[in-house]
């Protein structure tokens, strides 16, 4: 990524925005139109106004050193905002790629509505173009499903706008790590045991420098994390519970937890799930993978903040060791369990997460997990849903998630559901109450462990997996909170 001072530069394709009801765009047109003696504008004029077509590509025929011009609908001006800009972007990196042309450049003047920062535009225009440009063919062989990309991506903005450069240059490090993250949750249960996300783990620590710490099966043991452990006992594959620690400050204080949920392939346990679509499950990580992201985001900006990650890390599978429906466990907060569903096991690793992340200094907590299906029923596949215990945290997060560009809607946590939770007969809590509010007390099970701290609990079922490609997706996992949870790290900083 990269800015240039005028479009005299030479690329495949020139981008222009125009806003609806807009004679010409902004920024550099002028300059361009008058090359090709007003052919542009007057084409805009006599023939893009009556179609309002989202794109137009015209082709430069030796006029000017850009082989193509597109012309995009950038909408209505005053609705423009960066949601709308990352669509726009995404559409046109996808258009790029059909035309398989590898070098794009933007006048982003011309996507300015006047409201919306050039840094921030910048942002946007480098994290879309990765987006959109994403592809998973790890385990392709044949050179014909290689797919084409577009090698080279230039902005045209004034001389001296340092904060382009800027903006560009965090837009494709958020980018970056959103792509990472979808490679985890894109990748097979057999290639991606609990083992190799903890060995992932360690390499982003490494990396950056961070502290981190990998407990094993015995180590878990000695410590009583039973409700991880009982997950993990119908697995051949050895639990982890993973940890890394980054410190932007002087001491260990006001220390913002991230916990991940890393089942790395759920079948359900003895509460088998159906067969159809189940091979989908290995997405069951997507809340590790979000974590693990924003952790290398983290590490790029190094903010002045302190960051906890927390990664309770297993399979869940049939056998007969299994956790049975009707088994009591007792975590490592020492709160027992009644387990009526085995499929319910999300909220078991994390409930050891969670307190795990307390006795490390959390005090502030925010999990994420792909936690229940009845979320999709309630929010679809496009937002995230959010229970909480605390009002200041989560107007944080949801700042957080509207600056990065993501949805997310808080869920109601009044007493009678905290009562679902506790209504077992035989131990303190009940892991799966019924199908009635089941993303709200799935969460609201987590926030018995988180008890006093700040806390918000992030559903990502819905918003981690696309099924149907998008402007910004492919099929496949989508990286959902990586950006969140980063902005809200800076959010945190000094």
């Amino acid at each position: 990524m990269e800015q240039q001072k005028g479009p005299e530069v030479g690329t495949d394709l020139f981008v222009f925005g125009i806003f609806k009801g807009s004679e010409t765009p902004g920024g550099c047109f002028s300059e361009m139109d008058k090359a090709w003696e007003g052919l542009l504008s007057r084409f805009i004029q006599e023939e893009w106004g009556p179609n309002e077509k989202k794109a137009e590509v015209i082709h430069s025929l030796g006029k000017f050193p850009a082989k193509r011009v597109m012309l995009v609908n950038a909408g209505e001006k005053e609705e423009f905002d960066l949601v709308k800009a990352r669509e726009v972007f995404g559409f046109v990196t996808k258009e790029a790629l059909k035309l398989k042309v590898r070098k794009v450049t933007y006048c982003l003047d011309s996507f300015n509505n006047g409201e919306e920062e050039s840094v921030a535009l910048a942002h946007a225009l480098a994290e879309a173009s990765l987006l959109a440009s994403y592809r998973f063919d790890t385990y392709k062989t044949s050179e014909e499903d290689n797919p084409f990309t577009v090698e080279h991506v230039s902005v045209c903005v004034p001389e001296g706008e340092e904060e382009v450069k800027q903006g560009l240059e965090t837009g494709q490090i958020f980018g970056e790590a959103t792509c990472f993250a979808r490679d985890l949750v894109n990748t097979p249960g057999n290639y991606l045991t609990p083992s190799r996300l903890a060995e992932k783990a360690v390499e982003i620590a490494s990396k950056h420098g961070f502290e981190y710490d990998i407990l094993d099966r015995e180590q878990m043991e000695e410590l009583g994390m039973g409700a991880l452990l009982a997950v993990a006992q119908g697995s051949d594959q050895p639990p982890k519970m993973i940890v890394i620690k980054y410190q932007g400050k002087e001491k260990w204080e006001d220390v913002l937890a991230f916990v991940g949920k890393g089942l790395t392939f759920d079948t359900g346990g003895i509460s088998l799930k159906p067969a159809k679509d189940m091979h989908e499950m290995k997405m069951d990580m997507g809340g590790a993978a979000a974590v693990l992201g924003a952790m290398d985001i983290i590490g790029r900006l190094k903010p002045k903040c302190n960051v906890l990650a927390v990664i309770p890390s297993t399979e869940n599978m049939p056998s007969g060791r299994a956790l049975k429906p009707g088994d009591v466990i007792t975590s490592y907060a020492g709160k027992t369990i009644e387990v009526r569903n085995t499929d319910a096991e999300g909220r078991l690793i994390l409930a050891d997460g969670i307190a795990y992340a307390k006795t490390l200094g959390a005090d502030y907590i925010v999990d994420v997990a792909t936690l229940t299906g009845a979320i999709l029923v309630a929010l679809g596949e496009y937002t995230t849903g959010a229970v909480t215990n605390d009002e200041t945290l989560m107007i944080e997060v949801l700042e957080a998630a509207n600056e990065a560009g993501e949805l997310v809607w808080r869920l109601p946590s009044f007493e009678p559901y905290k009562k679902m939770v506790r209504s077992s007969d035989v131990a303190d809590l009940n892991n799966s109450p019924g199908r009635l509010a089941g993303s709200i007390t799935a969460g609201l099970f987590l926030g018995e462990f988180a008890g006093d701290t700040p806390w918000v609990h992030l559903d990502i079922a819905g918003t981690a997996w696309a099924n149907r490609e998008t402007e910004l997706n492919q099929k496949g996992g989508t990286g959902a909170m990586v950006r969140t949870l980063a902005t809200l790290a800076e959010r945190f900083a000094d």
